[in-house]
């Protein structure tokens, strides 16, 4: 019987040792979640709220996969960002529908139609194992910046998030046009973060740190916001395979974007 007790307290000892630091974290998890919701860190955050943006994606779905705590961000401190999407995601031939589902989604993150436009050319095809010509890209992306009088460019880091060759082939162009000088005067550019496959599927937690590490924007969505970016990534029915649920439960994409200027 002594042995029993002492085989159940050293168990809820072990127990108090995990719990304990855990409710701590979610504690502090919580606080800091609210602080940066209110109030977006980093040199380039406020800026970027009064920009006139222009969010950069290779496929639909990208903009409520990664980028909706960066559109609902803008969108609350005032600013109606636009997206524009490289490619129609035609790799299983279904880029009609997927355009649709772009803009159902987009009208969520609330980016009107107006906001929303897909480039749909034969040599940028959606295709993982396809490096889009850096040339073509960048043309296609300057004339838009230049024509809608855009200051502020968000999109992938070297690493796409997912090391998917499109999201790549989107900063080799955004590269490009900046150390060529080929943008227009003050026109900035931001990039999302990779982070490494833990990070990346911590959710909430990975929160504290994110607000440790330096990054010139900070975007945290509330828990209120996450859930609408949740409905905006159901609006992609046509990508919704299992796998995909379990992204919107755990990425921090669907909670945190930290950027860093190019």
């Amino acid at each position: 019987m002594a042995a029993g007790r002492w085989g159940w307290g050293l168990l809820l000892v072990l127990l108090g040792l995990v719990l304990v630091p855990v409710l701590v974290l979610l504690g502090v998890t919580r606080r800091l979640r609210r602080r940066f919701a209110a109030a977006p860190r980093g040199s380039a955050a406020g800026e970027a709220a009064v920009a006139r943006a222009l969010v950069l994606t290779a496929h639909p779905d990208d903009e409520a996969m990664f980028f909706a705590p960066t559109l609902l961000a803008l969108g609350r401190a005032g600013g109606r960002p636009a997206v524009l999407c490289c490619s129609a995601g035609n790799y299983y031939n279904q880029g009609e529908i997927r355009k649709k589902e772009l803009e159902q989604s987009c009208s969520l993150l609330g980016i009107p139609a107006s906001n929303v436009t897909v480039v749909d050319h034969r040599d940028l095809p959606d295709n993982p194992s396809v490096e889009w010509d850096t040339q073509l890209l960048a043309a296609f992306v300057l004339k838009h910046i230049e024509d809608n009088n855009i200051n502020l460019v968000v999109s992938f880091d070297a690493g796409g998030v997912s090391g998917h060759a499109n999201h790549i082939s989107l900063y080799t162009a955004l590269r490009y046009l900046h150390s060529e000088q080929k943008l227009p005067e003050g026109c900035r550019v931001l990039v999302l973060e990779s982070v490494n496959l833990f990070r990346k599927y911590l959710s909430v937690l990975d929160v504290p740190l994110s607000c440790l590490l330096p990054s010139d924007a900070l975007f945290v969505l509330t828990e209120e916001e996450t859930e609408q970016a949740r409905r905006a990534m159901r609006c992609h029915r046509s990508q919704l395979l299992w796998f995909r649920h379990l992204y919107m439960l755990f990425s921090r994409y669907m909670v945190i974007n930290s950027l860093h200027l190019l």
